[in-house]
């Protein structure tokens, strides 16, 4: 286990790694206003590079966390991401725009292929750590909405960039300083856990994880890069300030995050095929739900269904540190999530064009859909056996 101050740091960079990733989904109305263009939906398409080399960055930044080092990484995410917000701060067009947030999203590929993986590393409850740090990355979602919101009301959208860059810069210092060393690269010491099913068997395993990790991407992607306007869309005539609504998504998001504990100490004690499925059909459900209504029983019902949301990413990272030893640990996430956030970068893509076209209850049509779709992939997950049957290292 690592001490106190690697952990709470390793945990704050997964919130701010959320964070910093949706400051630009959150402020794109005022950056659009003061770009110059009609509509924010013109500007979001800019926002793709981001969330593009955030997915494909994961398979460098995972191969060099298991040989290079994972300590040496974190303080490249830190010290990048940081230098990187400051310099969205500084953009004055929309190309410029999304050159350097293709930069902030390269440097945000390190931290799920890297930092998760140390981490776990001999925790002796692997699936309540993981509840734990998507708590904690899931309150950077909501610190996105909330300080966002009131910082492009009050002192503008540039701003939102510049005080979490600051913030990133301060934990990189910390981590330089307090981090835990390494006594070698994860690749370079002898297995350290992990119980590989078969060849077979982890290659259907990959196969269906990858897959159901690209539907899921896709969902949260759709999700938190548009429930500022969706929420804004649904409130019409309750409220509309930026600040407001930033309050109210941040509630949202904090509240539903807490199913990431729950997720994670069940984890720890049931079958993972089961919890998941279960997780995902209520998913499915929530935001078919969620298309059919609109003002106060909406924002009910899309904390609902953000908590089914959050409620599923811990899986993945479970079914790693279930069957992959720690030498690879970082290899394996960082294929796996070069695809699965690679191809849902698409999502951010869509959201303009698809609200534009058709309005928010076709985009919460495909999210629907796309959640079935998670669905029918899940029942090929092979079924794994309670911790009690084999213990999760």
């Amino acid at each position: 286990m690592h001490n106190k101050t690697t952990q709470a740091l390793l945990n704050i960079g997964h919130a701010m790694d959320h964070l910093m990733l949706l400051i630009f989904a959150t402020a794109v109305t005022r950056i659009a206003a003061d770009f110059g263009l009609a509509r924010w939906e013109d500007l979001m398409p800019y926002g793709v590079a981001a969330f593009f080399f955030f997915g494909i960055g994961s398979l460098p930044s995972g191969k060099l966390g298991d040989q290079w080092g994972r300590r040496k990484m974190m303080l490249v995410f830190f010290f990048g991401m940081g230098a990187a917000s400051l310099l969205v701060a500084a953009t004055n067009t929309p190309l410029q725009m999304a050159f350097a947030l293709a930069l902030l999203g390269a440097f945000a590929s390190i931290y799920h292929p890297v930092g998760i993986p140390m981490l776990v590393q001999g925790a002796p409850r692997p699936g309540w750590t993981i509840g734990v740090n998507g708590l904690v990355g899931n309150l950077g979602v909501a610190g996105a909405a909330v300080a966002t919101g009131f910082l492009v009301q009050y002192s503008g959208w540039r701003m939102a960039f510049v005080v979490p860059g600051l913030v990133c810069l301060v934990c990189g210092v910390l981590f330089a300083v307090y981090g835990s060393r390494e006594s070698a690269a994860p690749a370079k010491k002898k297995q350290a856990g992990g119980h590989p099913p078969g060849e077979t068997s982890l290659a259907r395993l990959f196969l269906v994880m990858t897959m159901a990790a690209t539907s899921g991407s896709l969902l949260f992607n759709f999700s938190t890069n548009s429930n500022f306007e969706l929420l804004t869309d649904r409130l019409q005539g309750i409220a509309q300030d930026p600040a407001q609504i930033g309050l109210l998504l941040a509630l949202v998001y904090t509240a539903a995050s807490v199913t990431q504990l729950v997720v994670g100490h069940l984890i720890d004690r049931h079958s993972l095929k089961t919890l998941y499925v279960s997780v995902i059909a209520l998913q499915a459900v929530l935001i078919a739900l969620a298309a059919t209504v609109s003002g106060w029983v909406f924002f009910v019902v899309q904390f609902l269904f953000m908590a089914a949301i959050f409620g599923a990413i811990p899986f993945t990272d479970a079914l790693i540190v279930r069957y992959v030893d720690d030498s690879m640990r970082s290899r394996v996430a960082g294929m796996r999530l070069a695809v699965s956030l690679g191809a849902s970068s698409v999502a951010v893509w869509l959201i303009g064009p698809v609200v534009k076209a058709a309005g928010f209850t076709a985009l919460l049509g495909v999210m629907a859909v796309t959640s079935v779709v998670t669905l029918l992939v899940l029942t090929q997950l092979p079924r794994t056996p309670a911790p009690a049957a084999a213990t999760l290292a």
